[in-house]
């Protein structure tokens, strides 16, 4: 069995003692060695008379079993003269149980003033009353363990106690200042919702449910909680029957709405359900807490959106993983799609056709179709791009641009990854801009994709417009270049076993229901023309220089119309153009752009195991810091003590604890046994505040960095100023060789030049 904690010579309080759980209270702190005042009033459950008798009988109980114990009979709207009995008793006061309580029920429609006053007085203004005569005492001694009693009335509301739970709510309200204010005087404040059979919970709880609750399961927990030895604070508990539980507030992810735009009724409307998901919830424990998600919305503006478009969630998701890959097949069905073969006799397309040929090379255009074909894929079978909803319905190819990294090799497995990258308001419409990085099997990315959409009757939430400027505009001359080709009849029959599917560019019916005479050749095989009439007129058909293409799908093309694209070299690695339709002299390509590469670029070298350290970009971890700052106390112990203060840092993702102790000159990983400071952020965001990056105020102000303790303690770490930043790149260096020479080269840096660690801390002393 554990030892008996005890309360030898500790001064208890204890109002409404003279029977119920203030009786067992008291008698529990009597038999533990505790000097108890044992207030009561000797009043009825409802306020009601006065007498001495109640307070006398439990204090000749105390005495009984050895203990000592005097009565008061005030009314506990007069604290001071309670505590003056405890002082002139016993000289002081250590532990204040406030207890005392009486009913007045009634329905809201029938409560007289009186009643609800008389409940207030007793309860929230009585409480208040005797806490505050002993408050200076506590502060004084720098010790104090106070317990305000609330109930389930005050925490969920009950019919016919109005005023009760208003009382009992405020009390929770007080004690959590309370603890807030009395917590660097040592003076613990915790609240208890007692469940036990006294007489105010006669008139609530049935015959049968009182006598399963007994005042004896209450007292353990109070006695623990007024202990020396608990170090909890600002607590709440739900305490009977034998139960316990700890209770804290809860609070949703919720909704954040953009600042910049009005916010109505329907706006919360549409949300609602969002703002009352607990899925993702967190437990906010301070005033600080409650302001991190709107100083998040004021200080990261939301980007908005609508059942559409969530741009904020596309924000702060991952990229989507998606797989797929090519053969040589693939590329020549591609290459007779965009009209390579029309001329079975031009040896020079049999590049693009034939794959036992001397050379056989991937068209660059074709970069974008595994990507889209991806894409869709994901869409159609259901699957969520974070901030992209169901918008197959209503999405029209707008802009393309698609860059390869190297020449596409015949055949390959590839990885993509997908996201919202941002999102235009045009009013009644849209537009959104999906990133595709495109990866081979080595990891190496292969291409990388812009898929811009317009998105009929997907805008109106007020957001970004986006640039307007054309952009890409053909010079004021005669073009360097000029392609005429007619595209075939079947093109679009050829061209969609690419993989566009889309009935729009087959089905006659389907085009007509669209506005459209007859099916429409797909944009990206107009945009398959248009890179094989550059790689025709600048690269000698050798399409390895080829390194993007960027274009806005101006107008529909038909099938069996003729592709006029005009080309202006603006630099040897810059073609300007845009393309008509001659039949119809309208523009269907425009504000477009080819870039080349001076060379043809090659596969790069993977990095491998074995590679030497300095071929390695170093990286710092929080132990690396940590390690800086203890090597920098061995080198300046005199500074260092001048802060005499113990700090601990709870880093995050993932969870270490470190102690930096300038008392004694040590740094530690583990928590502090009693630190003054305690100091809690992400390992990435204390890397950022200590070599740049990051923001300590702004991380404070967001919830983000946590500070608990003595606040104004953390502007101590001011002496890291002068610590060279030198001294965290040796402990980079020592980490990834394991070699003695960067330890060496630690203990010789000797020239301070301002850090990485410090501004940090100013802010937060601010």
């Amino acid at each position: 069995m554990s030892k008996e904690l005890r309360f030898d010579d500790k001064v208890v309080i204890i109002t409404g003692a003279g029977g119920g759980l203030g009786r067992e209270y008291a008698l529990m702190f009597g038999a533990r060695g505790a000097r108890v005042v044992v207030n009561d009033l000797g009043g009825g459950a409802h306020g009601g008379g006065q007498s001495s008798a109640a307070a006398d009988k439990v204090v000749e109980e105390i005495r009984t079993l050895g203990g000592v114990a005097v009565a008061n009979y005030d009314s506990v709207e007069n604290g001071a003269s309670i505590v003056q009995t405890a002082v002139e008793s016993f000289g002081t006061v250590d532990i204040l149980v406030n207890n005392a309580g009486i009913l007045r029920d009634s329905s809201f429609q029938k409560m007289t003033m009186d009643d609800w006053d008389l409940i207030m007085r007793v309860h929230l203004r009585g409480s208040m009353s005797v806490t505050h005569a002993a408050w200076a005492i506590m502060r004084e001694k720098g010790y104090g363990r106070i317990i305000m009693t609330t109930s389930a009335a005050g925490l969920y509301g009950n019919f016919g106690q109005a005023n009760y739970s208003a009382a009992k709510l405020g009390l929770l309200g007080l004690a959590k200042t309370l603890a807030v204010e009395g917590a660097a005087k040592n003076i613990h404040v915790n609240t208890i919702a007692p469940i036990a059979a006294s007489r105010l919970t006669e008139t609530v709880l049935p015959q049968e449910v009182l006598n399963g609750l007994k005042p004896e399961y209450v007292s353990p927990l109070v006695g623990w909680l007024c202990h020396e030895n608990c170090e909890e604070n600002n607590g709440l508990f739900e305490v009977g029957a034998g139960i316990i539980n700890q209770l804290r507030w809860q609070r949703t992810k919720g909704v954040g709405f953009r600042l910049s735009s009005p916010i109505n009724i329907e706006d919360v409307a549409a949300k609602w359900d969002q703002v009352g998901d607990f899925t993702n919830s967190d437990f906010p424990t301070a005033v600080a807490d409650s302001m991190v998600t709107a100083m998040d919305n004021i200080n990261n503006p939301k980007l908005g959106g609508n059942q559409f478009l969530d741009l904020d969630k596309a924000k702060t998701s991952k990229p989507v993983m998606i797989e797929n890959g090519y053969d040589e097949r693939d590329l020549s069905l591609y290459a007779l799609g965009v009209g390579v073969g029309a001329d079975p006799l031009n040896v020079k397309d049999l590049q693009y056709l034939y794959e036992r040929g001397d050379n056989f090379y991937a068209l660059p255009t074709y970069g974008v179709i595994p990507a889209l074909n991806g894409f869709m894929k994901l869409l159609m079978d259901g699957k969520e791009l974070p901030g992209f909803g169901n918008v197959l319905d209503r999405v029209l190819h707008g802009e393309q641009y698609t860059e390869i990294k190297r020449p596409l090799p015949p055949h390959a497995q590839l990885r993509h990854e997908a996201k919202l990258r941002t999102a235009y308001d045009k009013g009644e419409n849209a537009i959104s801009i999906i990133d595709v990085h495109t990866f081979d099997e080595s990891g190496e990315e292969l291409a990388y994709n812009e898929i811009t959409f317009f998105l009929r009757g997907c805008g109106g939430w007020g957001g970004d417009r986006g640039p307007s400027a054309d952009i890409n505009v053909p010079p004021d001359r005669q073009p360097d270049a000029i392609v005429e080709e007619r595209i075939g009849d079947n093109q679009g029959l050829l061209y969609r076993l690419s993989g566009d599917w889309n009935p729009l560019h087959i089905d006659p019916e389907f085009a007509k229901n669209f506005g459209f005479e007859r099916p429409i050749l797909h944009g990206l095989c107009t945009y398959g023309y248009v890179g094989r009439h550059v790689i025709q007129s600048f690269l000698g058909n050798d399409p390895r220089r080829f390194k993007s293409i960027k274009v806005r799908f101006a107008k529909s093309v038909y099938p069996g119309e003729t592709l006029v694209t005009r080309m202006w070299k603006e630099s040897e690695t810059r073609i300007l153009l845009e393309t008509r339709v001659k039949e119809r002299d309208e523009i269907v390509i425009k504000n477009a752009v080819v870039e080349l590469y001076e060379q043809i670029p090659t596969a790069k070298t993977a990095v491998k195991a074995g590679v030497a350290a300095d071929a390695v970009t170093p990286q710092s971890t929080g132990a690396d810091i940590f390690q800086a700052i203890g090597a920098y106390f061995v080198q300046n112990p005199a500074e260092v003590a001048a802060a005499n203060t113990v700090f601990q840092f709870n880093l995050k993702n993932p969870d270490a604890s470190w102690t930096v102790d300038a008392k004694l000159g040590k740094v530690a990983p583990g928590a502090a046994d009693k630190p003054d400071v305690t100091l809690t952020v992400d390992e990435e965001q204390f890397i950022g505040m200590c070599v740049g990056g990051e923001d300590a105020q702004k991380l404070f102000f967001a919830g983000k960095l946590k500070i608990a303790g003595n606040m104004m303690a953390a502007a101590k770490l001011e002496f890291l100023k002068k610590m060279d930043p030198k001294l965290v790149e040796a402990e980079v260096a020592k980490r990834l060789v394991g070699g003695a020479q960067a330890s060496t080269a630690a203990a010789t840096v000797s020239q301070p030049v301002g850090p990485t660690g410090a501004d940090i801390f100013q802010a937060i002393g601010v």
